[in-house]
């Protein structure tokens, strides 16, 4: 069992929980998967048939391709010519309006002109005057003729041949020049405000025609009787054997009723996304059973294994982008920096092995991913600086290049020809350097992360641990003292976080926090003491003591306020677990010998350290405080310091809670013996000079 899987008894609440994500997490991937068809046989042009010999075994129609379809409807599509109507009151109403506006003498014009424009008028209306939105959907779809009826007589007419209001505006001021008018007496009148659109589009007609045309596409191109062979085991597939192929698939699809809702195929998605779900949940519950009891946890792992399927299968369903532009390698890397390399791994494996259900052909994407995520999670052990990302994002998109070439290689592509089936598709290569470069936006995304989930990376703690910032900068100002003892114990307890396996980031940060809340009373702690008069003599047992306990409490509010993360404040809470000031505590019981003394007074709140780095920090913590009391600092007394210290811890249970084995103490001990003695050694004496001896 793992140091970080703490045994953690179940009851049926646990077992209902892990049930309903599980049906949750079966019902979200299986509801959003792509709905379109999938392939029966799997074969590829130009590559022998994978298959046995192929007969079939009924009669079943050739269909020709989407692209001969395309190309014929785009051949009857110039025989399409849509239908319009005239209509006859618009001419009736404008000459009407144009008339009315001469008689009641709002227009002084010459009666010449109005029979001219009276003329004109009625030869472009009876033409034809079309909308310009019309005129550009008949350009768009190459309609050069047009039905144009008036009544049940209906007419051939060139689109060439109709006016717009603009060219009719223009046709009549050009009738006007040629017949010696005067231009002036026309714009006088204002004549466009008497050119209306008098061609309605008839969409039932149009639609009507449009689908005669249709009825006349012929969608097939032969037939396959019963008995006949369709291919050889072994021989290459040629274009028109995947026509052939293709149409197979469709009248199986027909006679047994295969249809993407059919609920055989459900059945199968149900299955195999269980399966995988549940191998989740096993393993978590095997290996990582503390994850399964934190809330931010689960919420993570669920938020990250679940949205890059529904990714892949929006991109599948709407055939958006290429699914190698998504890069699937953030999730091992996000589960590394938050979790662990074996919780990345797994965790991976499945989310690509969900991702995969939505493609047609998923070798190449499991194979390329899987390694991509290996490539990240092996070269970004922690994350502490902008640079190893980078690191990281080189060695994944070469890792991924070199995965999907090689799998190009085997299946006999070529890197130039002029066959495009058999030469290497580049656009994918384009794309996997693109998702690597994609991969980049882990770095600000973790923040996002960490701020809605609650956890703390190592790129986070690597900046709270800079002496520069305000709260460190204000504990080496106000408690000196108290600042170099956290410095002396955060070295100490990170050099024995790298020899034990625990995490020595987080337990450096820690160590320099944990002592925050002495900025309050700073002169009531030994070590910001210079000298002088202690402030404790003028303070009983117990008030003392409960100034000492209070930098606890002090410290936590101090984070509160500063807004440490929760992890930190871990730390603070748990460096003196319910342990006791045990000074004042005897001294009060030297004082008082006969009275019941009330030890909750003199003792912290605690909790206890839960996790291997409090505990690390609550022993070398102790021990670099009780180092400064020693008169000599020789081998012998140094060691039996550290082993009093810690074995006193271990006998009052304070580790009871954590996950550190007795392999973990024996090596702590041995790295604070050792790095006690270094630092305080002894000096060698200088030898002095015999005074004698110099006069002669």
């Amino acid at each position: 069992m793992s140091r970080y899987n703490t045994p953690l008894d179940r009851d049926w609440k646990d077992i209902l929980a892990q049930i309903a994500v599980a049906v949750v997490g079966i019902f979200v991937v299986v509801w959003f998967l792509p709905r379109d068809d999938r392939s029966i046989m799997h074969f590829e042009v130009n590559r022998p048939w994978p298959y046995g010999q192929l007969i079939a075994p009924y009669d079943f129609y050739v269909f020709k391709s989407e692209a001969q379809l395309q190309a014929e409807r785009d051949s009857i599509r110039e025989l399409y010519e849509p239908y319009y109507q005239v209509n006859p009151a618009v001419e009736v109403d404008q000459l009407r309006a144009f008339n009315n506006s001469c008689r009641q003498g709002t227009t002084a014009l010459p009666y010449s002109y109005r029979v001219f424009f009276e003329k004109q008028l009625h030869e472009v209306y009876e033409r034809g005057i079309i909308g310009t939105d019309d005129l550009q959907l008949l350009s768009k779809d190459d309609c050069n003729n047009i039905y144009i009826y008036s009544g049940t007589e209906a007419t051939l007419r060139s689109v060439a041949d109709l006016y717009t209001q603009k060219s009719a505006y223009e046709y009549l001021m050009a009738q006007a020049d040629s017949s010696g008018l005067q231009r002036a007496m026309f714009q006088h009148l204002n004549i466009n405000q008497f050119i209306q659109d008098n061609l309605d589009y008839d969409a039932e007609k149009s639609a009507a025609a449009w689908d005669e045309l249709q009825s006349s596409l012929v969608t097939s191109s032969g037939m396959i009787l019963a008995g006949q062979n369709i291919i050889e085991r072994g021989a290459v597939v040629t274009r028109q054997d995947s026509v052939i192929l293709r149409s197979f698939e469709r009248a199986v699809r027909e006679h047994s009723n295969f249809s993407r809702n059919n609920h055989t195929v459900l059945l199968g998605e149900i299955i195999y996304v269980a399966v995988i779900i549940i191998c989740l949940i096993i393993f978590f519950d095997m290996f990582r059973r503390d994850y399964t009891s934190n809330l931010r946890s689960v919420l993570l792992l669920a938020v990250l294994i679940l949205s890059f399927p529904l990714i892949t299968s929006a991109l599948v369903r709407h055939t958006l982008l290429s699914v190698y532009l998504v890069p699937y390698a953030m999730l091992p890397v996000f589960v590394r920096v938050f979790m662990d390399s074996r919780t990345a791994f797994f965790t991976h494996v499945c989310t690509i092995l969900l991702c995969a259900l939505s493609l047609r052909y998923p070798f190449e994407f499991i194979a390329t991913q899987l390694m991509a995520g290996l490539a990240a999670i092996y070269t970004l052990r922690e994350l502490s600086e902008r640079s190893q990302l980078f690191r990281t994002v080189l060695f994944t998109t070469l890792v991924s290049l070199l995965v999907y070439l090689s799998i190009d290689l085997v299946h006999g592509r070529t890197f130039t020809g002029d066959n495009t089936v058999t030469v290497i598709d580049y656009a994918i290569y384009k794309h996997i350097i693109i998702s690597g470069a994609l991969l980049l936006f882990a770095y600000p995304l973790m923040y996002l992360l960490e701020r809605l989930f609650g956890f703390t990376s190592n790129v986070t703690l690597v900046e709270l641990s800079n002496v520069n910032r305000p709260l460190l900068r204000r504990l080496s100002e106000v408690a000196p003292g108290t600042f170099q003892h956290s410095m002396m114990v955060s070295n100490l307890a990170a050099e024995v976080a790298n020899r034990i396996g625990a995490k020595a980031q987080l337990v450096r940060t820690g160590a320099l926090y944990h002592d925050i809340g002495k900025i309050v009373n700073p002169e009531y702690f030994t070590e910001n003491q210079l000298g002088g008069a202690n402030p404790h003599s003028r303070l009983s047992n117990s008030e003392s003591a409960a100034i000492i306990l209070r930098h606890v409490t002090d410290g936590l509010e101090m984070a509160d306020r500063y807004e440490l993360p929760r992890i930190i404040r871990e730390f603070i809470c748990t460096h003196h677990g319910t342990g006791m000031a045990k000074f004042f505590y005897i001294t009060e019981q030297n004082a008082h010998p006969d009275e019941k003394i009330d030890p909750a007074k003199f003792s912290y709140v605690g909790p206890n350290p839960h996790t291997t780095e409090q505990a690390i920090l609550m022993m070398c913590d102790a021990v670099e405080a009780s180092a400064r009391s020693l008169k000599d600092y020789t081998e012998e007394n140094i060691g039996q310091l550290v082993d009093n210290i810690i074995d006193t811890q271990v006998a009052d249970g304070f580790f009871r809670q954590c996950p550190i084995t007795f392999l973990d103490i024996q090596t702590t001990k041995d790295v604070l013996k050792d790095r006690l003695k270094t630092i305080y050694h002894t000096r060698v004496s200088y030898p002095t000079l015999d005074k004698n001896k110099e006069k002669h």
